[in-house]
């Protein structure tokens, strides 16, 4: 059986936990919350409303492809994955790694944001993560989902897709 990695991925507030957990649990595979990985200055950069630059991240981006490369049965990650670059540095951690990219308006973020509460992530930084983003519609191994649609619409949605494009799913 092929091991079956996958990154739930977009902006904060986009539902990246909601339909990662979901999606774990219909395939049958563990769940790698990527915010529980934030090394305490990330965090704390960010709930001081400072968003976080590639040298923050790489540290994070490093940890995550060690936590996909201890599950060689497969996982699935939640990781904004918001730049190319940190997307492929995922890909060099795990052999055929797909993305599911949770797409929405800045406004639908910022409203999502503003509306969680007890959550580390202020909705100031909203705009710095839609400026960071780098589209990845068009890369290999990524599916685009409207992150407004209900999660279990989005996570039938994906395993349909990974079905189609020659992965095994668990029975």
């Amino acid at each position: 059986m092929n091991a079956l990695h996958i990154v739930v991925m977009g902006v904060s507030g986009c539902g990246k936990s909601a339909v990662g957990g979901r999606l774990a649990q219909l395939l049958r595979l563990p769940l790698i919350e990527g915010d529980k990985f934030h090394p305490a200055r990330n965090i704390e950069k960010m709930r001081q409303g400072l968003p976080l630059d590639d040298d923050d991240r790489a540290g994070w981006l490093e940890r995550l492809g060690q936590e996909l490369m201890a599950h060689p049965a497969g996982a699935v990650l939640t990781c904004s994955a918001l730049k190319r670059a940190y997307r492929d540095r995922l890909r060099r951690a795990a052999a055929g790694l797909r993305f599911v990219h949770l797409n929405l308006s800045e406004q639908q973020a910022l409203e999502r944001v503003a509306s969680r509460g007890g959550h580390f992530y202020p909705p100031s930084l909203v705009a710095s993560q839609f400026q960071t983003l780098e589209d990845p519609a068009g890369e290999a191994g990524v599916l685009v989902v409207d992150a407004m649609l209900p999660v279990e619409e989005i996570a039938q949605a994906a395993v349909r897709w990974l079905g189609a494009s020659g992965s095994t799913l668990r029975n």
